[in-house]
C-alpha cells in the first residue's frame, strides 16, 4: 500500500523523542487515538517519563542501529518531537556498522546548503524509504484552535497590536531570523532573534521596568507564527505555560499564535494559567487580525 493511499492510521509509527515534556504528551495522545507506534528514546536527552515509556534508547552515533529497530518493528513513519541540547556524541558510531556504511551519504547530507539541519536529518529518512510525518499528521488536537482558546477576550486595542506584530512575523520569516514579535499600544517593541522567545520576552519585560516602553496595566501582544516555507513536520511555533508566566512578567495582555499552525504543549495547563493571570490565548487565521481592527 502507498504512503498516500490511506489515512495512515494502519502505518506503524516511529516517536524519535529528544528532551522536554512534549514526547510523553504525543505518546499519550497517540494511545489515546489507538495509533500504533514505537517510542525511541534519545540517549542523554530523553526525560525520565519518556525513557520510561521508550522501546529502546539510543545514542546520536547510533543510526544503523536505529534503522535495524525500525526495520525489525515494521515502522514506516517517523516523527522527530523533542528538543536536543548536547553536542552529539559520536563515538559510537565506532560500534555501528550500519553507520559507519552510511557515513559518506550522512555527511553529504548534513553539509553544505542553507537547509536547517532538521531538514536535513529528515533527508536522511527519506532517502532510507521512511515517511516523515508532523504531529498535525497524528496528533491534530494538540495544535492551536482557531479563536480565543481560554475565557479571556482581546479587545480591539489588543487586535490592533495582534495585526502590527503578526507583520513583523511575516517580515522576520522572510528573512528566516526568528517566528515571534511584541508590540505594544501600537508599537513593535521586540522582535525575536536566535535568543529564542522566552529570552525575547525577557528582555521585553525589562524594557518596561527601566520605562523604554511605557504602558498602564496589561498592555501589548506576543505573536508567534511559521516562517514561509517552514517545515512544520519538526519545527513548529510553540507556546505553553513558560510563555504564559513571561508574559504575565512581561506585563503583556496575551498572546496570538497561527491557528492550526502552532502547538500548545501542556495544553490545559497552558489555558489554566492563561485564565489565571488574566491574559488571552488565541488562535489566528491570515485574515482575523485585519478584520478585527476594521470592527
Amino acid at each position: 500500500m502507498s504512503a498516500g493511499s490511506d489515512d495512515g492510521m494502519s502505518r506503524r509509527l516511529a516517536l524519535i523523542a529528544g528532551n522536554g515534556s512534549l514526547p510523553s504528551q504525543i505518546a499519550e495522545a497517540l494511545e489515546k487515538s489507538g495509533r500504533d507506534f514505537r517510542l525511541v528514546a534519545i540517549r542523554g536527552e530523553a526525560d525520565e517519563e519518556t525513557r520510561r515509556r521508550a522501546s529502546t534508547e539510543l545514542g546520536w552515533g547510533e543510526i544503523g542501529r536505529l534503522y535495524r529497530f525500525l526495520k525489525q518493528t515494521g515502522c514506516q513513519d517517523v516523527l522527530l518531537i523533542g528538543g536536543v541540547s548536547k553536542r552529539p556524541d559520536f563515538t559510537s558510531i565506532l560500534g555501528d556498522f550500519g553507520t559507519l556504511k552510511r557515513l559518506p551519504s550522512i555527511i553529504r547530507a548534513l553539509a553544505g546548503g542553507d537547509d536547517s539541519l532538521l531538514t536535513k536529518v529528515i533527508r536522511l529518512f527519506e532517502v532510507e524509504g521512511y515517511r516523515v510525518v508532523g504531529i498535525k499528521d497524528v496528533a491534530p488536537q494538540l495544535l492551536a484552535a482557531s479563536g480565543v482558546m481560554g475565557r479571556v477576550q482581546p479587545n480591539k486595542w489588543d487586535w490592533r497590536d495582534v495585526e502590527l506584530a503578526l507583520t513583523a512575523t511575516r517580515k522576520l520569516g522572510e528573512l528566516d531570523i526568528g517566528q515571534a514579535a511584541i508590540a505594544v499600544g501600537g508599537r513593535v517593541v521586540a522582535l525575536e532573534g536566535a535568543e529564542g522567545t522566552d529570552a525575547m520576552l525577557e528582555r521585553c519585560a525589562e524594557l518596561k521596568r527601566t520605562g523604554r516602553v511605557r504602558a498602564k496595566g496589561k498592555a501589548g501582544v506576543l505573536v508567534k507564527s511559521a516562517k514561509p516555507n517552514q517545515d512544520l513536520r519538526v519545527d513548529l511555533p510553540t507556546v505553553g505555560p513558560k510563555t504564559i508566566e513571561l508574559a504575565q512578567s512581561a506585563g503583556l495582555a496575551g498572546i496570538a499564535v497561527e491557528a492550526h499552525g502552532a502547538l500548545i504543549a501542556e495544553r490545559e495547563e497552558t489555558l489554566r494559567t492563561a485564565d489565571a493571570a488574566g491574559l488571552f490565548l488565541i488562535g489566528i487565521n491570515p485574515l482575523d487580525a485585519a478584520r478585527a481592527t476594521d470592527e
